[in-house]
């Protein structure tokens, strides 16, 4: 019952778009059976040793999936290194806290035309959009979530004789792991949209090409088929990457407001 009554507006929804799709000619909005069959015919095939996916969807989605996974995992090993080193050091937060904080409230797709002259139309482009987009916020992340490590716990470290590497190994960033994941998860989201918005514009593969390409040859249903499939594979990382934080963070109470 309890997802029945979780989707029930989502169901709503559907509904009313289809019989509103059906009534109408509108070729943008087509209905969502039609939405469906495409995505099937587009993403999937009968095969268990593809896993039920079709060579179109690795052709297109397993590529833009790669430059996503090669971003993001520069921008949180870079973002966690630096939002340490800001949050430790008065010196680097003065110097380079305002940077930081600047391209925070940068829209970074205005650096794609930039980009594209440096690298080209070529996947280096493609990541380097989606590194230097998500890179900021896991800075601010990581580097509120150290320097809010409480004070106890340091003094405690300490006389234990835990220094360097040890102490934040061991102390410091377990500590401030449920903001630095916090971060990481956020960031994922943000990768997802650099990905997309950088293919719109240099690529000749990927999900974002897919959008593009379908708008422009008038093939509007493939199209919608494409968003469809951007949806689940946000849906899936998210989830996904909820499952991680959970184990790593099963130390940690997480009652919300379920506890009210």
């Amino acid at each position: 019952m309890n997802s029945l009554t979780r989707f029930w507006l989502l169901a709503l929804v559907l509904i009313l778009w289809e019989l509103l799709a059906q009534a109408s000619s509108n070729v943008f909005f087509p209905p969502p059976s039609r939405i469906a069959e495409q995505f099937v015919e587009d993403w999937l095939a009968p095969t268990p040793s593809t896993a039920f996916l079709s060579e179109h969807f690795y052709a297109t989605a397993v590529v833009s999936l790669k430059r996503l996974a090669v971003g993001w995992v520069l921008a949180a090993v870079v973002g966690i290194a630096v939002g340490v080193l800001l949050a430790r050091s008065t010196v680097a937060a003065r110097m380079y806290g305002p940077v930081v904080r600047f391209w925070l409230a940068v829209p970074n797709a205005i650096l794609i035309p930039i980009a594209v002259k440096v690298f080209g139309v070529t996947d280096a482009m493609n990541i380097f959009m989606i590194a230097f987009g998500t890179v900021w916020l896991i800075i601010v992340s990581t580097a509120d979530g150290v320097s809010t490590v409480d004070n106890s716990y340091l003094r405690s470290a300490r006389s234990l004789h835990l220094r360097g590497v040890e102490l934040y190994s061991k102390v410091v960033i377990p500590a401030a792991l449920p903001r630095i994941t916090a971060g990481l998860r956020v960031s994922i989201g943000i990768g997802l949209i650099l990905m997309i918005v950088s293919e719109f514009f240099a690529t000749t593969a990927g999900l974002g090409y897919e959008v593009q390409l379908s708008q422009q040859t008038f093939q509007y249903t493939r199209m919608w088929s494409a968003f469809v499939l951007i949806a689940v594979i946000g849906l899936a990382t998210n989830a996904a990457f909820a499952v991680v934080e959970r184990r790593i963070l099963h130390w940690q109470r997480r009652e919300g407001l379920k506890g009210q």
